[in-house]
């Protein structure tokens, strides 16, 4: 079956295209103009440059170009959505509809206009699933005590967060809470965080929303964490089993061996 993809920033949509390539899959791109990469553009079948706030130029494409069935896959900044986007008159429709501005509440709007148009949203994942986290630790070295205290503590405050739609991370330093993560995106957090701790250990808990699906938001981390880890002084790194995606993984791991940064897959239900 043909597809669409939704490409948004980050590694995530290339690395579905190029999976999507050696299966042979036909995937038509659309890419938003503020977010997408212009790597993304060869690997596609077609690909369709929309800017944020489109809905209506989205729903002709897809329509034009006889797709059932599309996925979101790469970043769209919350802070974009609220200083870059000119919506059309479809999404100002959609907009007054809604009963909150967030995450959930948006894309589940557009999945149900698309699924009114005949148009499926599917896993963001499902090409990907190689690289979702597994469970234990991911690196040479272990959670310490302490980090494993921070991890316990941390894992409650982020799904908390994430429950409100809020943001996915939190940074820990000694069972105290010190900065949670809300439009700026994660390695803003942690530089925010490590201004205020005066060179103590952070550690980083990621949490994926506590929803069945993928179709969206799903948590990432990739070398790019790790790099800002290193810079703010942060030695442990906890997310979500089965749920994370770990983009250029090899790298990213050997990255954190080198530093001594612990990595945890923890179960989705703890």
């Amino acid at each position: 079956m043909k597809y669409a993809l939704i490409a948004g920033s980050g590694r995530f949509p290339i690395l579905a295209l190029e999976t999507a390539r050696k299966l042979g899959h036909e995937v038509v791109v659309i890419a938003i103009r503020e977010e997408a990469a212009p790597e993304v553009e060869p690997l596609a079948a077609r690909c369709h440059w929309v800017s944020l706030g489109q809905l209506g130029k989205l729903i002709e494409i897809l329509q034009r170009e006889g797709i059932q069935e599309v996925m979101l896959a790469g970043q769209v900044k919350h802070a974009k959505i609220f200083s870059s986007i000119v919506p059309d008159w479809r999404l100002v429709k959609l907009l007054a509809t809604l009963p909150r501005k967030n995450t959930d509440a948006l894309i589940g709007g557009v999945a149900k206009v698309l699924a009114d148009e005949g148009i499926r949203l599917v896993d963001s994942t499902a090409l990907l699933k190689p690289l979702l986290a597994a469970e234990g630790a991911l690196t040479r070295r272990k959670p310490t005590k302490d980090e494993l205290a921070d991890i316990h503590y941390g894992r409650r405050i982020a799904n908390a967060l994430a429950a409100f739609d809020i943001g996915q991370s939190a940074a820990i330093c000694e069972r105290a809470c010190v900065a949670l993560e809300a439009m700026e995106g994660t390695d803003a957090l942690l530089r925010r965080a490590a201004a205020l701790v005066n060179g103590r250990p952070l550690t980083l808990v990621k949490s994926s929303r506590r929803r069945a699906h993928l179709l969206f938001d799903v948590p990432v981390a990739g070398p790019t964490t790790i790099a800002t880890m290193i810079e703010t002084g942060a030695t442990a790194l906890a997310l979500d089993a089965h749920r994370t995606l770990l983009l250029d993984r090899d790298e990213m791991l050997a990255q954190a061996d080198a530093a001594r940064i612990a990595i945890l897959g923890c179960p989705p239900e703890d």
